[in-house]
């Protein structure tokens, strides 16, 4: 039988990752995915989920990466899993890691070792269901210079598998980001790194989608609907069709 793997409806949201997820560039807060994926959870729950985004540009995983100590020193998701997520105790938790840490250079290994860890603190105190979206695609690997200048595609799609290696032995789910963008290039801002309004649209759609095939709570106002709502479609003009 296909797992379930959450049952209730979702209270609140915290997403933690990097500068898409932190907004940029979108045009407009709302057009934020954070934004966006809580908009369409709220559109099939009953009460609306809380959404608190703790993203921040250049972040990285673990201060044990190389381009930490070349990085804008914000504290990267090791430091901050206490105050930013364990604190705001959510039953609904994104970590959207890997375009950074592939940029900067971080061993995939060491990128791995450091999300099992994450995942094991949060879980050491709260337990919400967690997803592990993999990178994002980008289109101009150039960009920083040599600080940020250590993946290309091939390394992204070699992170993308690691992290779903992450997720299925740590009992999370993934997210498939660079099949969803499928190579294209408008959907890229045009710095060539950050998702543009219509990039954030897909990874909202795609964590989404994720989440209402695997959590039947999002289902729950939508089941109870179709019990007792009236027909609201009239085809009689239309069977009069000669």
């Amino acid at each position: 039988m296909k797992k379930d793997w959450w049952t209730k409806e979702f209270q609140k949201l915290v997403t933690i990752g990097e500068s898409t997820t932190a907004g940029g560039w979108s045009s407009i807060r709302e057009r934020c995915w954070a934004n966006q994926l809580a908009r369409l959870i709220n559109e099939f729950q009953r009460v609306p989920v809380e959404l608190v985004n703790v993203g921040i540009g250049a972040n990285l995983i673990s201060t044990k990466v190389p381009a930490y100590l070349e990085s804008d020193r914000n504290p990267p998701a090791n430091e901050r899993i206490g105050q930013h997520v364990i604190e705001q105790e959510p039953d609904l938790l994104v970590i959207s890691y890997g375009l950074n840490d592939a940029r900067g250079g971080t061993p995939i290994d060491l990128f791995c070792d450091e999300m099992h860890d994450i995942v094991r603190r949060v879980r050491e105190k709260i337990q919400p269901l967690i997803v592990l979206p993999g990178p994002y695609y980008m289109t101009d690997f150039t960009v920083g210079g040599e600080r940020w200048g250590h993946a290309d595609l091939d390394i992204f799609y070699r992170y993308n598998d690691a992290i779903k290696g992450v997720a299925d032995a740590c009992d999370c789910l993934f997210v498939n980001l660079l099949r969803a963008y499928r190579d294209a290039d408008w959907l890229v801002h045009h710095d060539g790194v950050h998702a543009n309004d219509l990039g954030h649209r897909i990874v909202a759609n795609k964590i989404f989608e994720v989440l209402a095939s695997n959590c039947s709570g999002l289902a729950l106002e939508t089941k109870t609907l179709e019990s007792h709502i009236p027909p609201w479609r009239d085809e009689s003009v239309l069977r009069g069709v000669k």
